[in-house]
């Protein structure tokens, strides 16, 4: 046995001082940028080495204008996943705020799910406005096979945490990339200092709530190990969408998506894009080192 909710013991000056910082900088999102009625197709609307076919043979092999094309494409991709992803995660936070071990950090959460819903409507108003759509969410939902509240809860922020700092790796690039239109840069830039906050509290949440999870027997916490390399894997494979290429006049979508996975240049970015979030993991044992083959 492990301790229950009601023993999680949280640094309440954690929640307070982030709590206090989204007080200071609160902000409504509805007034908060200029929305243009046209971006052009011919500038970069993500950056370049963010593209999926970045550091590829394909990058080499289609012209500039179909690039900035993909660009367009991918960036709403992008958005489309956050769409989603803060859907999600707002469900699950929602279920626990002001519940059975959850009472310190509730009022964290109260400004966490405003932020987070104001994410959620302007990057659902870039999609429309500029895409005329969000794409549909095409990840596998993965099953936790969680038995207990406990584990569940911290599956749930666990996941919350690695989409969060996978967008954030975006979110940075591109908020001070000049190439890219000013609405994007600030766009992003406004996401990630919201992330930085959330990002400070999720890591608390998860490390609290994996200290409670050790006396678990290691098969158990290998499982949970496995299950979160899974679902990092299923994150960065969302962002090759076939949807994407089809729009970007790329012929063979499902072909270029299944190449770009398989290139052997992509191992590197994805490393990079969840670099802060494996050394986090891997730092407070939660993700054991792969087992070699």
């Amino acid at each position: 046995m492990y301790a229950s909710e009601r023993s999680i013991e949280w640094n309440n000056r954690v929640f307070e001082r982030l709590t206090s910082l989204s007080v200071r900088d609160d902000y409504t999102p509805f007034g908060l940028f200029d929305w243009p009625d046209h971006l052009p197709d011919e500038e970069w609307w993500m950056s370049p080495e963010l593209l999926s076919v970045h550091d590829t043979p394909l990058m080499e092999q289609v012209d500039e204008a179909t690039l900035k094309r993909l660009s367009k494409w991918e960036s709403i991709n992008f958005y489309s996943l956050n769409v989603h992803g803060i859907r999600e995660l707002l469900i699950e936070v929602v279920r626990r705020i002001h519940s059975l071990g959850f009472e310190e950090p509730s009022e964290f959460f109260h400004r966490f799910i405003g932020e987070e819903n104001d994410h959620m409507w302007f990057f659902a108003q870039f999609c429309r406005r500029y895409g005329g759509k969000i794409y549909p969410n095409r990840m596998i939902p993965l099953g936790s096979e969680a038995n207990d509240s406990q584990l569940e809860s911290f599956l749930v922020f666990a996941r919350i945490l690695i989409f969060e700092e996978l967008v954030d790796h975006f979110n940075r690039r591109m908020g001070k990339d000049e190439r890219l239109h000013p609405l994007i840069q600030n766009m992003n830039w406004v996401h990630h200092v919201d992330e930085s906050r959330h990002i400070a509290g999720g890591r608390e949440i998860v490390r609290q709530l994996h200290r409670d999870l050790r006396p678990l027997k290691a098969d158990r916490l290998r499982a949970m190990s496995d299950y979160l390399r899974r679902y990092m894997a299923a994150v960065l494979e969302a962002l090759y969408n076939p949807r994407a290429y089809r729009d970007a006049g790329m012929p063979g979508p499902h072909q270029v998506r299944r190449d770009l996975l398989g290139a052997p240049g992509r191992v590197r970015h994805h490393r990079a894009f969840i670099a802060k979030i494996t050394q986090f993991l891997l730092a407070n044992d939660i993700l054991m080192e792969e087992a070699s083959a």
